[in-house]
């Protein structure tokens, strides 16, 4: 239902720009007396013509962006069904635009502004476009990635494998067999009750000390790779774990890290962007709130999925865990 109710706010937005662009493209013709109409953007082509007037593959790549359908600057295929659905929701924008015109309905006081409103919209986003085009580079993603890998503070991780049996008996009875030669993979299969780990022969994968339960720690903490400690009391019963390695912890690569950093840089810019507008203009609140007004929200507060303002080295921390992907609680 939500998903319903946002294509068609997407769509009502669609049809108001498309209204108000109407008498533009109409008064930009007569004006020009005629002759082809050139692309828009470089590359572009003509994909559908509305009584006369052109409908452009960037016009179906800009609802589809607005859809969420795609993300910015990602390709839409010209043959694909998404293209052809946006298409026909483009062309059904032009129809139902150029029938409220020719009611006349743009001239009413109520469409006046919500076209205004559209205007404002669309501009604004465009300034914003541009503003985060010119900032936001690989130059700047690789930059804040460097300074924040400088930050971050590493942990060591563990590799290593346990065996969890619901009884202290079976629990040395499995050592004993450890202690004489038997495989702890083998083992580990046969006979952990760790549903997490048994199949991949009680492989817990790398992790930081930290996201492990308690009883893990003293065990572990000074544990070798090659040893086995254990068996100790554990949720479950009591495990036995061998260490297989212990490196500095890694952290997450540029590529991963990407997404996070190019949000933090967008917001960054933005909020700056509106501090320098609101810095310049005179704005007078004519209501009275118990919040106080705000250009965008604070540091400690970022809006919907922006990353906090201010450099954080959480940007580029380690990878989580594979012993926490595969059921370690703490």
């Amino acid at each position: 239902m939500a998903a319903i109710r946002s294509s068609r706010s997407a769509f009502l937005t669609g049809l108001m720009v498309a209204l108000m662009l109407a008498g533009a493209l109409s008064l930009s013709a007569c004006g020009r007396g005629g002759g082809a109409e050139r692309a828009p953007e470089r590359g572009d082509r003509a994909v559908a013509k509305v009584d006369g007037k052109t409908i452009w593959s960037s016009d179906v790549k800009r609802e589809a962006v607005s859809q969420g359908l795609i993300g910015e600057g990602e390709p839409l295929d010209a043959s694909s069904d998404v293209f052809r659905r946006v298409l026909d929701e483009v062309v059904d924008q032009r129809l139902l635009a150029s029938e409220a015109a020719r009611r006349k309905l743009d001239r009413d006081p109520v469409a006046q502004r919500r076209l205004a409103a559209a205007h404002d919209r669309v501009l604004g986003d465009m300034l914003v476009e541009s503003v985060v085009a010119d900032a936001v580079n690989d130059n700047a993603v690789r930059g804040l990635y460097q300074e924040q890998l400088k930050l971050a503070k590493r942990s060591e991780e563990i590799h290593a494998r346990r065996i969890v049996v619901g009884a202290a008996a079976e629990a040395e009875a499995v050592r004993k067999l450890l202690a004489a030669g038997a495989s702890f993979e083998g083992l580990a299969m046969q006979k952990s009750t760790d549903a997490a780990t048994r199949f991949d022969g009680g492989d817990m994968g790398y992790f930081t000390i930290d996201v492990m339960p308690e009883a893990y720690d003293a065990p572990l903490k000074a544990a070798k790779p090659g040893q086995i400690v254990g068996p100790f009391p554990v949720e479950g019963g009591f495990a036995l774990v061998k260490v297989e390695d212990r490196r500095v912890e890694q952290p997450i690569t540029l590529e991963a890290a990407r997404p996070q950093i190019v949000r933090f840089l967008t917001y960054d810019q933005i909020r700056d962007l509106l501090e320098k507008l609101r810095g310049r203009a005179k704005v007078e609140v004519m209501v009275k709130t118990d919040t106080p007004s705000q250009t965008v929200p604070p540091a400690d507060a970022p809006h919907g999925d922006a990353p906090k303002t201010g450099v954080s080295p959480a940007l580029i921390a380690p990878t989580a865990p594979q012993a926490a992907a595969k059921g370690v609680k703490k």
